[in-house]
């Protein structure tokens, strides 16, 4: 099978050079720094949902679903860069949006190839590139707030990153990549992501949203952590496969919700 997608031109403008303003809302819409930390974040989760989703597809568990999450993770890259440019960043920022940017093209170029153990491997690789460049970049813009509550849309927005590289560790062993630190990796995003959800209930900026969301994210968690304990079989991988995108949906609004309350304190 192979998986090809439409390589877009996605231009970064207005980045370099320019200074930031932390608590902008202005008419031009530009974006907060609450949202910017967001779209930052979430490329760390969509490099693990793209080499989920791929080997997902290598190993024929819901083919059409895994093509439809790849395609969906491409078009949310794109998303996520024109949003970034209508941030005012400082120049050094700016330039690494741009390297994640040359990044995820180059892990584009690797999954439009037809999926083989060879190719899944390189794009984990490329994955996880991509994966620490958007993380550094993400702790770089949370640096620029005064308010430390902002590290509330990055803790948040990890847990994104998390289920699908839980997810995608668990196909990687399916697949018979059998190294030690994926299954350590796996254990330890478990027990981070279990304290992540502990640290959101006790934080005290909350919402009723935000509230009702932590809840659905521990019922979603418990359907995902039961999933990931089962043998990959065909049943194991496909439960898989469904409640790390459910889980994924959660934690992204969750993200969002504190986007907005945030943006609300800092304006």
């Amino acid at each position: 099978m192979t998986l090809s997608y439409p390589c877009r031109r996605t231009i970064v403008q207005g980045l370099v050079g320019l200074a930031l303003l932390p608590s902008a809302r202005s008419a031009n819409a530009q974006l907060s720094l609450p949202t910017a930390v967001n779209r930052a974040a979430r490329f760390r989760a969509l490099s693990q949902r793209t080499a989920k989703a791929y080997c997902q597809a290598y190993l024929n568990v819901l083919p059409d679903q895994a093509k439809t999450v790849l395609g969906t993770a491409q078009k949310l890259f794109d998303t996520g860069f024109a949003d970034l440019s209508r941030a005012s960043l400082p120049a050094d920022l700016a330039k690494q949006i741009l390297g994640i940017q040359t990044q995820v093209n180059a892990l584009r170029e690797l999954v439009s190839k037809s999926p083989t153990k060879e190719q899944v491997g390189l794009v984990n690789v490329q994955a996880d590139n991509v994966l620490a460049l958007a993380d550094s970049t993400t702790q770089a813009l949370e640096g620029l707030s005064k308010n430390a509550s902002v590290k509330l849309v990055n803790l948040a927005g990890r847990q994104r990153m998390l289920s699908q590289r839980m997810a995608k560790n668990y196909f990687l062993l399916a697949a018979n990549f059998s190294q030690t630190h994926i299954r350590d990796q796996l254990v330890a995003d478990a027990g981070a992501f279990k304290q992540a959800l502990a640290t959101l209930k006790a934080a005290p900026i909350s919402t009723v949203a935000i509230r009702n969301e932590l809840e659905l994210g521990q019922s979603q968690w418990v359907f995902f952590e039961a999933a990931i304990a089962r043998k990959p079989d065909t049943d194991g991988l496909a439960a898989v496969a469904t409640t790390s995108e459910r889980l994924l949906e959660v934690m992204n609004k969750l993200t969002g919700y504190y986007d907005e309350a945030l943006k609300d304190i800092l304006s």
